[in-house]
């Protein structure tokens, strides 16, 4: 295991102890292991794992070394976990340098540096309460085990949910009724309940039936999806093939973009090792007639493709774009056959829920939004990475206390949620929890888990049009309202951000958000105008401040900025006016310098090049 983390929840830690016994506590080996995700990865691990495993072996060191996948401590990594006969130690930021003195202290001399140890449950180390705040049932094996070891996950209860399925012989309704009991919903977004959809699949009577996993969501998000696959894959088919049980599918298709590289490699690793055990295939767990293959299809990327029309069609060969509903999946999906679609997260959940049953699921969340909700944090936060909370924690709770709260100690200004198509919350929403209905109520979505935290030098209007341009581009172009409505709001937004705004601009955009929502097809387009909309809701004055008054508040649209020196500051270097590149600075050496208003084009090198802090922006 890469950490041995100590719950607060009586209940949840009850329920899993038995899954939080480290491989290595059981033979008291010491072990060093590695975080190699890909977040890891390009943080140097790979470097690391070199290093350590070359050190090991010159200096012929008694120790087993393995490796795992991403933590969700991703601020710090490379990450590298030691474990010994005195606790678990977890040491953060362990390049390919800083590796061989780790081990060289910890295990040769038995000394661990806590200076480097982030998380430990032997002392207050720094990261504790990143560690400690969080319930981790589909992060559960991630950061535990290699997950390319069919083993590992299988001593971890690994396949026992779907082997307790097929010993009691449990009915196809009965899996669904617990599923329905547990309350979970559909992690991708839309958040329709679980149970119902398989119930709708189930009661479509084919010959052949299709489950899918979408692991092609385009948002923040996505990361959560890649690093889950990365991490736990077995995890994810365990509920694929439980799901093709209850509605009685005979095929499975993981849509994976193929920008995923590393978790395409070991879904397939995973799948054959599935079929080697008799896992898929034929009668698998020795139930007769339930076959079930599943394979990968690697997609171009395309975010439309997230909604579960559009990516059937690229499934079937075809360019990705939505279909008109009904009928619905459940009716007729892949190749026009009963389907269920549920992403990453939604699988990863199945397995806990038929080993623990739906009321331990339960136990956590809200009266309609039941369990946890793994979100990746990135934006001005200390803390980004994964992170899996119960459903029911406020946003607040989030961001400060397992996301370490803001970089440099700026003000927290906003969160985005929901993916490129979610809606901005402000700081005094703060304490919204974090459920379906609560967070749709603030005019944004929980779309796939994706938090993007602001601060005060955050310009909300040109956070509109960055995501605004995001979804322009990603429309497939089939209706004309999002095709067409998205291009002439962003060109709106962009005259805004160059000072070049009217009056009237701000109820444009309204109408025309309005117009794209009610008008197209699909979840993007209906989603699309969401950060315009809700900027406007509570950052109108920003807007107005850029329209009326030719400023931007946070001094981030440079066309509205202007730049001068303070020539109490200034100690003439002469730096700024080398770096100029339209000579729009004068002065002598180790005098006040100025900036010429009419030929400063306003390109801001002078203020990053300036190590005095002397040149001020208006």
């Amino acid at each position: 295991m890469i950490f041995h983390h100590s719950i607060t929840h009586s209940l949840y830690h009850s329920i899993t102890q038995s899954l939080n016994h480290s491989i290595t506590q059981s033979n008291m080996i010491t072990t060093v292991t590695v975080g190699l995700g890909s977040c890891g990865i390009a943080a140097g691990a790979k470097k690391t794992f070199e290093k350590i495993k070359a050190f090991k072996e010159t200096e012929k060191l008694d120790f087993e070394l393995r490796r795992t996948s991403c933590v969700g401590m991703c601020y710090r990594e490379p990450l590298v976990e030691i474990a010994d006969d005195t606790g678990t130690y977890l040491y953060g930021e362990v390049d390919a340098d800083r590796a061989v003195e780790v081990i060289e202290k910890h295990i040769n001399q038995h000394d661990p540096i806590r200076d480097y140890i982030v998380y430990t449950d032997l002392f207050e180390a720094s990261e504790n309460d990143f560690i400690g705040a969080q319930v981790k049932i589909v992060l559960r094996n991630c950061g535990y085990i290699d997950p390319e070891s069919i083993d590992e996950y299988e001593n971890r209860q690994g396949y026992q949910a779907i082997k307790k399925i097929a010993a009691e012989k449990t009915r196809c309704e009965e899996v669904i009724d617990t599923v329905l009991r547990s309350g979970l919903r559909g992690r991708g977004g839309g958040g329709f309940p679980t149970g119902m959809k398989w119930k709708f699949a189930h009661a479509n009577k084919s010959s052949d039936k299709y489950v899918i996993c979408n692991a092609d969501e385009g948002d923040p998000g996505a990361f959560m999806d890649r690093s889950v696959l990365e991490g736990d894959p077995h995890s994810v088919l365990e509920g694929m093939i439980i799901a093709a049980y209850a509605i009685e599918a005979t095929g499975g298709v993981i849509y994976c973009r193929a920008e995923y590289p590393l978790a395409i490699k070991r879904l397939n690793i995973a799948i054959k090792q599935a079929h080697e055990r008799g896992y898929l295939g034929k009668n698998i767990f020795g139930i007769e007639g339930f076959d079930l293959d599943i394979y990968i299809k690697e997609g171009a990327g395309a975010f439309v493709c997230g909604e579960e029309t559009a990516l059937i069609a690229s499934i079937e060969g075809e360019r990705g774009m939505p279909r008109k509903r009904p009928p619905f999946p459940a009716v007729s999906g892949l190749w026009k056959k009963p389907t269920n679609i549920n992403n990453v997260e939604t699988f990863a959940n199945i397995p806990w829920i038929i080993l623990n049953g739906a009321e331990a699921y339960a136990q956590y969340g809200t009266e309609k939004s039941k369990g946890t909700k793994v979100f990746a944090l990135a934006g001005k936060i200390r803390h980004s990475g994964l992170v899996e909370v119960p459903m029911g924690i406020t946003i607040r709770d989030v961001i400060f206390k397992l996301g370490g709260g803001i970089k440099k100690d700026k003000k927290f200004k906003a969160v985005q949620m929901g993916g490129p198509s979610g809606g901005c919350i402000p700081e005094f929403l703060a304490d919204t929890i974090v459920d379906y209905d609560s967070v749709t109520a603030t005019g944004a979505i929980m779309g796939s888990g994706g938090m993007v935290v602001m601060d005060e030098t955050t310009c909300m209007v040109d956070v509109a049009r960055f995501f605004l341009d995001f979804t322009r581009k990603e429309s497939c172009g089939k209706c004309t309202f999002c095709r067409m409505g998205t291009t002439r709001m962003l060109e709106i937004l962009d005259r805004i951000t160059k000072g070049q705004g009217h009056e009237g601009d701000i109820e444009k955009l309204e109408e025309l958000a309005y117009q794209i929502k009610d008008n197209s097809l699909c979840g993007l387009g209906q989603t699309a105008p969401n950060p315009v909309l809700t900027t406007i809701r509570y950052f109108r004055d920003e807007y107005e401040a850029h329209i009326s008054h030719k400023k931007c508040p946070a001094k981030v649209c440079r066309p509205l900025l202007t730049y001068r020196v303070d020539e109490e500051k200034c100690t003439g270097c002469m730096v700024c006016l080398k770096n100029c590149p339209v000579k729009a600075i004068t002065g002598e050496r180790k005098q006040p310098h100025r900036i010429s208003q009419e030929i400063c084009t306003k390109c801001g090198v002078c203020f990053s090049k300036c190590k005095f802090e002397s040149i001020i922006l208006s």
